[in-house]
């Protein structure tokens, strides 16, 4: 995982992809809240990374392309500062040739950061990217005792054969892109793909071949949705440990999805948004809009929800009991009983009935009913028809999917949701009469 956080640039490859690119770099700016200037260093910054080449082709797809997803760009260009860029590879250079100490690794940094513009790294530096590459898994700790000594953890690829790593790497290729889009999944396949190359020989006979990596290709399309991501195993984490968290809001009627941190106290209380405070317990992705949801509680036990894509700098506060953290869960299990997806409003009984394709079609109306109806039930029917029934919390989020059957459905209850669809039809109607 990236060791710094990188909302800011998040938010602007979010707009980049929702607008095509259509804002200039004021408008951008504004948007995110930030000066001209800083928006002109973080692109300086990011094109170092991406090789200068446009950003919009970041989004440009091609059908036969494989997909390199947009948010593991940004967790190579943001995921280390620049000394670290230089001191990492270092530490994991030695550590390939053999285990090595803490002690040890300082003596071949300085050696080999003697001539570098930074200074040398200390002892505390060391132990402390050491810890880092230790959590994340990169490298693993001898059993012996002190001084510790450490060594690169490639137990996963060392122990396969090159033909064992290229069905791991199709796994992993096709359950990346296939399941809910996850760059730990492409950073596993990323790596696969590194260690797949280095079983390569110089020998003619056992030369590099393309078609190894790429029997398949994908394409998500919507990296907006993928950047949320970014904060997906964070808040899963904090859920685990029973942490409340703080965080900066932007909801979607805003014009603003970031603002820089003011250093000047006299002007960041009209600039900075009030961060919001709370216990994490569920979150929900909305597979027909591609959203993610985080559902939790106040401090005083109200039930608040979120869009994951307004949420900028989140914040580790205190740990509670985990009984106490079981007895909210329960509770917002209980009042989301009934949500077609968070809507947590008052219980209403919605009563559809849907039309049967002719004979000789399949019934695909009715078997899509019970794949997508969740816990409702068909309560009539007959040759022609048959009637559905559920109980949701408000009817708003069962809506678009009542709405996507079209003719193949008729609301009959409740009546203010039947009303509601009839003036939407009147409209649609009016508007295609008009030619």
């Amino acid at each position: 995982m990236a060791k710094e956080s990188f909302d800011k640039e998040i938010q602007f490859l979010r707009l980049l992809a929702l607008t095509g690119g259509n804002y200039d770099r004021q408008q951008f700016a504004g948007r995110l809240g930030i000066s001209v200037h800083t928006f002109d260093k973080t692109i300086r910054r990011l094109k170092e990374v991406n090789g200068d080449a446009d950003f919009a082709d970041l989004f440009r797809y091609n059908y036969a392309d494989t997909a390199e997803p947009v948010l593991l760009f940004l967790y190579r260009a943001k995921s280390m500062k620049e000394s670290e860029s230089r001191r990492l590879p270092i530490i994991l250079t030695a550590l390939k040739q053999e285990p090595m100490t803490a002690a040890a690794l300082l003596d071949v940094c300085d050696e080999q950061l003697i001539d570098s513009a930074a200074a040398p790294p200390d002892e505390k530096t060391i132990r402390s990217d050491l810890r880092y590459l230790e959590e994340i898994g990169v490298i693993r700790r001898e059993p012996s005792g002190r001084p510790y000594r450490y060594r690169l953890n490639n137990d996963l690829t060392d122990c396969l054969t090159r033909e064992e790593l290229i069905e791991l790497y199709e796994f992993v290729d096709i359950m990346a892109n296939t399941q809910i889009p996850s760059v730990q999944g492409y950073l596993l396949r990323d790596n696969l793909k590194k260690a797949i190359k280095a079983t390569v020989s110089e020998s003619p006979d056992d030369s590099w071949q393309e078609e190894w990596l790429e029997p398949f290709s994908y394409r998500y399309h919507y990296d907006a949705r993928i950047l949320d991501e970014a904060h997906l195993y964070t808040l899963l984490r904090l859920i685990r440990e029973h942490r409340f968290i703080s965080f900066q809001y932007y909801s979607p009627s805003r014009k603003r999805s970031y603002t820089a941190q003011n250093t000047n106290p006299l002007f960041s209380r009209d600039n900075e948004p009030r961060r919001q405070h709370m216990l994490p317990l569920r979150v929900v992705y909305d597979h027909q809009y591609g959203r993610w949801y985080l559902l939790g509680t106040t401090p005083g036990g109200r039930i608040v929800k979120y869009r994951m894509d307004g949420i900028v700098d989140i914040t580790a506060e205190q740990e509670i009991d985990a009984r106490l953290c079981e007895q909210y869960a329960a509770k917002l299990d209980e009042h989301t009983r009934y949500s077609w997806l968070v809507d947590t409003g008052r219980t209403v009984t919605v009563r559809a009935r849907f039309f049967k394709p002719a004979p000789p079609q399949n019934d695909f109306i009715q078997e899509r009913v019970r794949m997508q109806g969740q816990w409702g039930q068909i309560v009539e029917e007959d040759a022609h028809s048959f009637i559905y029934e559920i109980k949701v919390n408000g009817y708003t989020e069962i809506r678009p999917w009542l709405r996507s059957f079209g003719s193949s459905c008729e609301v009959l209850e409740p009546a203010a949701l039947r009303e509601s669809l009839i003036e939407e039809w009147k409209e649609l109607m009016n508007d295609y009469e008009s030619f």
